[in-house]
């Protein structure tokens, strides 16, 4: 499949006084939209924006900016920093450089999958933007210790190599590599065979030329016992909150962001997993353009 972006790039973001480079793509016409964009939050964190592509087919109706974040797939790559240089501010700090650079900082929608929900919640309560006019959480958390309990819950219906593998996680990608890839064809993505984008955006972190720095980084320290639910009351912004029935992002991994939020509407595709964007296509866009038209 091709994707005919309107326009790609990279955007200057520098931190410590080094500048590096945040790699975008942008689908439908910026300049002269007539509605807020939508900027698209990659999930891992270490994965890269193409699994998402399919969320482009709204841009007839709104722009949509994708991005790689920093340290991650066609983003500038750094090898060279302490595991605590790779912290959510930063991150949000590259958010916030993006939505300068296309001078949208002022109207906005944010949609963030998976970690991108994470950066998308953590935006809104650290900083709250003026600007953000409704946010997208979509197969997501707000707790990690549930979400670890999810994947340890999931794994048991699987064969002991698969329990195996996934015990092994990060400490070795290689050796962990088959057992993930088993565990997502139930609990990731139900297209057979994986869209070529999904396999790509896995490939930037768990292939042999793959770059699992931010991955191990982020798990290691601002993620391992990452948990906002007491915090949600304070988000102030409507959400549209997404899981699939055979995702990781379970209904009771969801149902206390849910009675959390003050603005809130949750919907679950009972055909997909982790990517109903992939799985149930069509549905999922006009749910999102609905959500995001009000």
């Amino acid at each position: 499949m091709s994707w005919n972006a309107t326009k790609e790039g990279t955007i200057p973001f520098s931190v410590d006084g080094k500048t590096y480079a945040t790699w975008y793509r942008v689908f439908g016409d910026i300049k002269n939209r007539t509605v807020p964009p939508l900027v698209v939050l990659h999930g891992g964190p270490g994965l890269s924006h193409d699994y998402l592509l399919p969320i482009s087919d709204i841009s007839s109706s709104r722009p949509v900016i994708f991005y790689d974040q920093l340290g991650n797939a066609k983003s500038t790559h750094i090898h060279d920093k302490e595991k605590a240089f790779w912290t959510i501010d930063l991150f949000i700090d590259e958010l916030i450089n993006v939505l300068r650079n296309f001078h949208i900082e002022d109207e906005f929608d944010l949609l963030g999958h998976s970690w991108g929900g994470i950066l998308g919640f953590e935006f809104e309560l650290r900083r709250k933007p003026a600007g953000l006019r409704r946010l997208v959480v979509t197969n997501s958390l707000a707790s990690m210790p549930m979400w670890d309990q999810s994947n340890a819950q999931l794994v048991k219906s699987f064969p002991a190599w698969v329990q195996e593998g996934m015990a092994i996680g990060l400490k070795d990608l290689k050796a962990s590599a088959p057992a993930m890839k088993e565990f997502r064809t139930k609990h990731g993505c139900k297209v057979d065979p994986f869209p070529r984008e999904y396999v790509d955006s896995l490939d930037h972190l768990f292939s042999n030329k793959g770059d699992p720095t931010v991955t191990i980084a982020m798990f290691s320290t601002g993620l391992k016992a990452w948990d906002i639910i007491d915090k949600l009351p304070e988000v102030g912004v409507p959400i549209l909150l997404i899981n699939g029935r055979f995702d990781v992002s379970q209904d009771w991994v969801n149902a206390p962001i849910f009675a959390g939020l003050r603005k809130v509407k949750w919907a679950t595709f009972e055909n997909s997993s982790h990517t109903p964007f992939w799985e149930e296509r069509e549905k999922y866009m006009k749910l999102l353009d609905q959500f995001l038209s009000l």
